[in-house]
């Protein structure tokens, strides 16, 4: 799990997006935002708060890292 690990400024950045996006929810209306909305807003919070990145994660298994050695 150490590998899914943020750093703090890419904390902050989360943060700041997740406050953008949820004031942005909360302009247009609760009850006016498509769900899928809410998503990346709880995810990008999930990862300032515990310092876990969901998309790193689900990005990694996606597309797992090559393990055969390039020569220079």
């Amino acid at each position: 799990m150490k590998k899914y690990m943020i750093g703090p400024a890419m904390r902050f950045f989360f943060l700041f997006a997740g406050s953008v996006i949820w004031l942005g929810i909360w302009l247009t209306g609760f009850s006016n935002a498509h769900w899928l909305l809410y998503v990346p807003g709880v995810f990008f919070y999930f990862a300032a708060i515990t310092g876990i990145c969901p998309g790193l994660i689900i990005s990694h298994l996606i597309f797992p890292g090559s393990k055969t050695n390039v020569a220079t």
